[in-house]
């Protein structure tokens, strides 16, 4: 890859998923050491594919989405107990299909009443967020994430709302997502994008994650952090820039073309650079009663980026070829205390 590492940096702030602009800036990260490797094997580029599990139960919200938009269909849903929200299977059958894995990062979030100050309780926005929480350990969820690590998938943390500043949290989120795996978890990426530079990362890595996939926008697509992994602390943990969140493309419903336009121009870009190009697809956006067109986009996405030369893949995947690390090994956890990191200014 070229040695320049900010090719395709955008000037502009991280967006966040839920519409506040957070303090990192891409400025910060553009000094910063790249993994400037080429792709694995005669690739053009590489395609991550990763998939944040925030809500697989569309349940009482459906009352909530009643008041937005389309409140007959959304109160059908509602009162017939159908959950479109859970497409684990179909898009297991999608990329099997395609001959690709992907990344699920799963989300064990706190429990308002129980676990949050009374503060918040008080807030109608953290009644709706928690009204779709889900438990990482129960029978459902626990026989996915077993299902998806046995064919291949690769199963990696959605760190919830307030780990990305509480590192005990953070560890204890992870600890339990590897007791349902009973394995180790490489990485994953933070609910909302929520990220500080450098501290989350040094919090991901003293628990003994491998990578981050948590910096980029939710309302724009394209290279804004580069088009290189970043190695935050000169070693080899690495941070994956999002790219291409679903949400932010053009409606491919409506607009079609559009969608498929911007896809292409960031396809075509990431094969003229040798780049990592990570994407996200939350599992809901699957379902086409719900969004429809995505699904179609996703597909014609992996085609499309297998006729350029892709490698196709999960991040973990893609870190191990990067570092020789056939065997997918994990390392010891570490004292946070033993990093330090000088802060760039923007």
């Amino acid at each position: 890859m070229a040695e320049t590492p900010t090719r395709g940096r955008a000037e502009t702030e991280v967006a966040t998923d839920d519409d506040r602009s957070s303090d990192v800036v891409f400025d910060r990260v553009a000094d910063l050491p790249r993994a400037r490797v080429d792709p694995p094997g005669d690739a053009s580029f590489a395609l991550c594919l990763t998939h944040d599990v925030d809500r697989p139960f569309k349940g009482i919200r459906s009352l909530y989405y009643a008041l937005q938009e389309r409140p007959t269909h959304h109160l059908r849903t509602a009162v017939s107990g159908d959950n479109p929200y859970w497409q684990f299977e179909e898009i297991m059958a999608l990329e099997d299909e395609l001959g690709v894995r992907s990344a699920f990062y799963f989300l064990n979030e706190q429990h308002l009443l129980a676990d949050r100050p009374a503060r918040e309780w008080l807030s109608p926005a953290n009644w709706v967020q928690h009204l779709g929480r889900y438990d990482v350990t129960g029978d459902g969820i626990a026989g996915v994430i077993r299902d998806l690590d046995s064919g291949g998938w690769e199963v990696g943390l959605h760190g919830s709302y307030h780990s990305a500043d509480e590192p005990k949290r953070l560890r204890e989120e992870k600890a339990t997502l590897e007791d349902v795996l009973d394995g180790p978890i490489a990485g994953g990426r933070q609910h909302y994008l929520r990220l500080s530079v450098p501290e989350t990362w040094r919090y991901h890595r003293a628990i003994g994650l491998e990578y981050d996939a948590s910096l980029g926008s939710s309302t724009e697509c394209g290279f804004h952090a580069g088009y290189d992994p970043i190695r935050p602390f000169g070693d080899d943990f690495l941070v994956f820039p999002l790219t291409i969140m679903e949400q932010a493309l053009p409606d491919p419903d409506s607009q079609p073309c559009g969608a498929r336009q911007t896809c292409e121009q960031l396809l075509t870009e990431a094969a003229e650079n040798g780049a990592v190009m990570t994407v996200l697809w939350h599992p809901r956006y699957f379902s086409d009663r719900e969004f429809p067109g995505y699904r179609t986009l996703y597909r014609w996405l992996i085609e499309r980026a297998r006729e350029l030369g892709a490698w196709i893949g999960p991040p973990r995947a893609l870190q191990a070829a990067l570092e020789g690390d056939s065997d997918g090994s994990h390392r010891a956890e570490t004292d946070p205390a033993e990093f330090r990191f000088t802060q760039v200014k923007s």
